[in-house]
């Protein structure tokens, strides 16, 4: 049963010893499997002779996508054609000696490749197969291609960005990473599982499941209640971003306690004490007189001396851009950010890991840059058995690259 590999440069982590085949594109599901060689497992990225479109992307990185570099971190990366049967048995073979596969292909398509569950489950019955669909594996939209901001706009999360009749997007991929996290749970639930039972696991991911999960809060529906009942999570005016002398700020201020001290620093202590606002509800529906005075003295500082005056007496941060979370110091006190050296793209920093160390031991893998298209092809063959000149032959046929 293959539950350890001794791999090059891959050691530490709850995962180490663990093979994962990643042969997913875009975002979901590669970065699902980027959580996973945070763990310590040794993620091997399989990319067609295509490549991952993610790679073509947008950047202003000249030698590699910076999307890519972001999701892919921690694997190793081969190049298969498996449309070709010498491919496909290069993939076989590799199976054998691995402990999960993950694609994110359409129902239809892995048993058209021959790369279904019970056709690998036969190749290795204690195999962990997670496939990362749309909108699953059932259903009349099965089949159709399902990507992020679809999603959003299909199940709501759109519509509640915006005013009344504009839906607005969330950027920044949020249903992708999300399914993501999902992937990386439902995947070491069923290493867990194999561990205890020495049987492997169907793990069935989609994005339309991680949309609505998203949303728990507001994806209930008494029995009683009209369609439009008020799903809105946002606690009034006051809890949201709020313009200062300069920049904007953003306040939370729910509690009774965060309630009096926003009051008492902002020279509001009339608000504090009147019971007209005594409440979150009451503050709600109260919005419009509050917001007003609120802000108006929201424009004594900036949105950066607000947060510094405010301290930890009021939940509250400027609205930054992300480049300044490379050297907040919050962020390098957590050790978030590393350095990488990467073959064509050369130095860059990025982000360590989704995870911190579970000790003080520093029981992480070593940080390991996206692969380069086909950079470990030669090297994760050799482990399968496969010498130089039957990788010649590969080469020359397509196969591989």
């Amino acid at each position: 049963m293959p539950f350890t590999h001794a791999t090059p440069d891959l050691a530490a982590g709850p995962l180490a010893g663990m093979r994962i085949l990643d042969l997913s594109a875009y975002i979901a599901g590669p970065y699902g499997c980027a959580l996973l060689a945070d763990l310590g497992a040794d993620v091997i990225k399989i990319e067609p002779p295509a490549g991952d479109n993610l790679r073509k992307y947008p950047s202003t990185l000249a030698a590699e996508g910076r999307a890519f570099l972001g999701v892919n971190r921690g694997k190793r990366g081969i190049v298969l054609d498996l449309k070709q049967p010498e491919g496909l048995e290069v993939l076989r073979r590799l199976v054998a000696d691995a402990d999960v596969l993950v694609h994110n292909f359409r129902p239809e398509v892995p048993g058209r490749l021959g790369i279904d569950y019970d056709s690998l489950k036969a190749v290795n019955p204690a195999l962990v197969y997670c496939a990362m669909t749309g909108y699953g594996e059932s259903g009349p939209y099965r089949n159709k291609a399902g990507y992020d901001q679809v999603l959003q706009s299909m199940t709501g999360l759109c519509a509640m960005q915006g005013p009344a009749g504009d839906p607005q997007i969330l950027y920044g991929s949020v249903v992708d990473y999300y399914a993501a996290s999902l992937l990386s749970n439902g995947v070491t639930a069923a290493l867990l599982k194999r561990a205890r039972t020495g049987q492997g696991s169907y793990v069935a991911i989609s994005l339309l499941r991680a949309a609505l999960a998203m949303q728990s809060a507001r994806l209930v529906w008494a029995d009683d209640e009209p369609r439009d009942v008020y799903r809105d999570m946002r606690s009034g005016g006051i809890t949201g971003l709020h313009p200062t002398r300069e920049g904007s700020l953003y306040l939370s201020a729910n509690t009774p306690h965060f309630w009096q001290a926003l009051c008492e620093m902002t020279g509001l202590q009339d608000l504090a004490v009147d019971p007209r606002y005594d409440t979150v509800r009451k503050r709600a529906q109260n919005a419009d007189i509050l917001v007003a005075r609120l802000r108006a003295a929201l424009q004594a500082h900036t949105a950066l001396q607000w947060e510094e005056l405010f301290g930890d007496r009021v939940p509250c941060a400027a609205a930054r851009a992300v480049e300044d979370m490379f050297d907040h110091p919050q962020v390098q006190a957590e050790a978030m950010i590393t350095h990488y050296e990467h073959p064509v793209a050369g130095g860059y920093r990025g982000l360590a890991g989704a995870f911190k160390p579970a000790d003080a031991g520093g029981d992480a893998p070593a940080p390991r840059p996206a692969p380069v298209f086909g950079q470990h092809t030669d090297d994760v063959l050799a482990e399968a058995g496969y010498d130089a000149g039957q990788r010649a032959a590969l080469r020359e046929r397509g196969a591989i690259a």
